[in-house]
This record gives structure tokens, sequence and C-alpha cells, in this order.
């Protein structure tokens, strides 16, 4: 095993356990390969590891689950920070808030907050870190209804350049929270968020899955429902071709399929029927598992993979898309090798710009366009995903907005941008202030700092 200077307690080298621990990511696409890795429980070990990087000449990187371990640059030439931060989800009942260490799921906070007829702005898969879903923006089932998931934030707790941790608000160094809200990364090490919940007992949540040559019909009917959908209903429609596996419901290997799922909340039946009426008119589903129950269940909705997996894609928002231009290029009879493309409903409060929200605190387009393949599945190797992406690119390209959602991108070397220039230079004279060495320059994201 390597070991390190004695006066770096924590940190693994190349060929320790501890290294492998730490840098683990969920897309396995992109895998993390830096000079040295410390997985970090307590503040003492992210100050270790920003002194070692100074000792070393090179800069600091930070990750929880890896889950955007492609969407951000490749961690190389750097010590890597993996956060998993203690003390468990603390939930204040009475102001209606969540304390989230960095490095817990989102099941955690789902766990912590239901007890108490609570719910969080989560993602759509419990593995998922909430520290970097959230401070990426962060689109969840509940945000046509209360915005993005960013906008729940009211305190961020985070270790800076200079070692010292800091807990800013809107009260305390509100330069620096408003640029942590979406600003890209790049101004320290997040230990710890405080976050908004709100008051939900039930919800209507579930999945409704057809074969895919009924595609056109389904697709026309989704389209039309969502030009005037109510804010309490958010939806996707994914076209999906996933072999058989293991742990795949056999619905989903049978065949390519087209699923709807959502979430409604705050409202009645009439709602889901709305959507779900006139879709079910159009073919008979292959499943059908919308009903009443409680927050937690919105987490199994999407059926996101529980495991690590290696995969490539692309992402785009979009302010419209023609039909047959669509199915074109990822419907039955395409020759796609994504796994999955959909398009997730946007609008309502995620269109609506937060007066106290931060650098991101709202996207205008009406649509998310993502779409993945897996290299290694039938027909699908690195070659085949890529073209067939640009493919897929070219022909929504008439629709798209030239924005994109940080959560919901792919790869870094994707086309990305979610801020404006004069909002990138006032994030660069933020990271000036806190980081004037660059420490965390690696952990900018594209599109986010002109330097």
């Amino acid at each position: 095993m390597t070991t390190v200077d004695a006066r770096y307690p924590g940190i693994a080298l190349p060929g320790d356990p501890a290294f492998d621990a730490a840098t683990r990511v969920f897309n396995l696409s992109a895998p993390a390969r830096p000079v040295a890795s410390v997985t970090a429980r307590t503040v003492e070990d992210i100050r270790t590891a920003i002194r070692y990087a100074g000792a070393h000449g090179v800069g600091v990187r930070v990750l929880s689950t890896g889950h955007a371990s492609a969407a951000v640059r490749p961690v190389r030439h750097a010590v890597l920070i993996r956060t998993e931060l203690g003390g468990g989800v603390d939930v204040d009942t009475t102001r209606r808030l969540a304390r989230v260490p960095a490095g817990a799921p989102w099941q955690a906070v789902v766990d912590a907050a239901t007890p108490h007829g609570l719910a969080a702005p989560h993602g759509s898969a419990a593995t998922v870190g909430v520290v970097g879903f959230l401070l990426r923006g962060g689109i969840s089932f509940y945000s046509r209804k209360i915005g993005l998931a960013v906008n729940s934030v009211r305190a961020v707790e985070l270790v800076t350049a200079d070692g010292e941790l800091r807990r800013v608000d809107a009260d305390h160094d509100p330069d620096l929270f408003w640029s942590l809200r979406g600003g890209g990364g790049g101004f320290g090490v997040v230990t710890a968020v405080e976050i908004d919940l709100f008051p939900a007992t039930s919800v209507i949540t579930g999945t409704t899955i057809w074969p895919a040559r009924h595609a056109p019909g389904l697709l026309a009917a989704w389209r039309r429902w969502t030009v005037d959908a109510p804010r309490e209903v958010s939806t996707s429609l994914r076209l999906m071709n996933v072999p058989p596996l293991p742990d795949v419901p056999a619905v989903l290997s049978a065949g390519p399929v087209l699923a709807i799922d959502g979430v409604v909340v705050d409202a009645s039946w009439e709602h889901a029927n709305d959507l779900l009426g006139p879709l079910r008119a159009v073919a008979e589903p292959l499943l059908d598992t919308w009903a009443p129950t409680t927050p937690s269940a919105v987490l199994e909705t999407h059926m996101d993979p529980a495991d690590p997996v290696a995969f490539l894609g692309d992402h785009m928002l979009l302010d419209e898309f023609d039909e047959a231009a669509f199915l074109d290029v990822v419907g039955p009879g395409s020759g796609s090798p994504l796994v999955v493309a959909g398009l997730r409903q946007l609008g309502g409060a995620i269109a609506l710009p937060d007066p106290d929200g931060g650098a991101l605190n709202h996207l205008r387009a009406r649509y998310a366009y993502s779409g993945s393949g897996v290299p290694g599945f039938p027909g699908a190797t690195v070659a085949t995903v890529t073209r067939h992406c640009a493919r897929v690119r070219a022909a929504l390209s008439p629709w798209d907005t030239g924005c994109t959602a940080p959560t919901f991108v792919e790869s870094h070397e994707q086309p990305q941008r979610h801020l404006d220039p004069d909002q990138v230079a006032q994030l660069d004279r933020v990271r000036a202030r806190v980081d004037p060495n660059g420490v965390f320059r690696g952990d900018i994201a594209p599109n986010s700092s002109a330097t």
C-alpha cells in the first residue's frame, strides 16, 4: 500500500483501497484520476487536503456521489475530496427547514422529512447527492409548483481556500451566497446546506408504459396537454430501449416502450385524469401505476438506475419541438442506440425569476431534452452513441434555446450555458476574493467563468 507523509492524515494515493473508495463515481464513463484523494468526514479532513494540495502544487476537486462526473472537467492533476460529512439530516419542524451534510443522498432527506408531513424538492433518484443537485439548480418533480430546487437553499456552510469554515446566507456574505446558488462551483468545499421543506402528506404519482409503436399518438396527446397544464402537475415522456438485465422490470425490456411519469401535488385525481384519460384512449398501457401515495414514493417514480453504469449522452433546453422530427431520430425505426431519450415538462414556477434567488434561479424553456446510451449494450458503442447524439442535436436545433440546465448536462464537452456575461463577471469577482490563487479552479463548470 502506498503511503503519504504523516502530516497529512487521511490522504490516500493510487494503490490504496481508500483511494479507490474516495474516487468512485456513478457514471463509469468518466472515472476520476486524481494524484491523491481523501474521504472527508470532518472539516479538518478538508483542511488537510487543501494543505496537501498547496504543498504539492496541485488544485483541489470535490465530489460526493459522482453522478455528475461526466458533466464536470476531468479530475486529473489534483487532490480529490469526497465529501461524506457526518451528523445526519436534521429537521426543524417549526421552521420547516432541514440541515443536510454534504455527501447525504436525497433518500436520507426524504426519510427524515416524511414522518413530519414535510417534503423536499429532491431529484428523481434516491442516490443522487443533495448538495450537488441543489447548487447546480435542480429540477424537481415539484419545481413547476415551487420553482427550481436551488431556490429552497437558505444557508450554505463551506470551507474556503484559506481553510476557514464559513456559513453564508442572505445576511452573511450575500455575494458569496448568491454565487454558490447556481454559479458553477469553484468557491470552496461545501460541508452542509440548509433548505426549506414544504407541507405534503400525500401526492399522486406513477408511471404509464405503452409499446413504442403508439408513440406518434401518445406524443401528440402529451404535448397538447403540456401547453396549459396546471403547475401542480409535472411529467416527463421517455422513449426507452432497455435490454434484458437482472434488475430491469420485464415490461421495460420486452421491446421499445414509451413511458410517461410524473407527480400531482396539492391537487386531485381530476388533474391526473386530464392527462391520463386522453393518453389511455390512444392505446392500452402495458403498465399503469398512477395512484395516491406518500411523498416518499416519488423517488421511485422515474425508475432511475441505483447502481453505477457507464453512459454517454446529450442535453438541450427547448422552447418547442416538432413531433415528427423528434420521433424521426429517437422513435421506433430511427436506428437510435440510445437507451433512453426524453422530454421533461418545464414551465410554471420554473420559469419565474426568484427575487431572493442566486445566480441561477429560473429557466426559460418549455422542455428539457436529454438522451443517453450505454456503450456495450446491443448496437451501442462510444462511436455510435456519440454520432447519434449529434444527429439528435441537429434535428432539434431549430428549437434549441442555446441554454442548458446544469443537472441535465451529460458531458463537459457539450454546448452549455446557463449564465449571462454580467453574471459570469460577477462570479469571477467573488472567486477572486475567496480563492485568489485558484485552488478550486478545476471545479468551475464551463460557461461559469471568463478566466
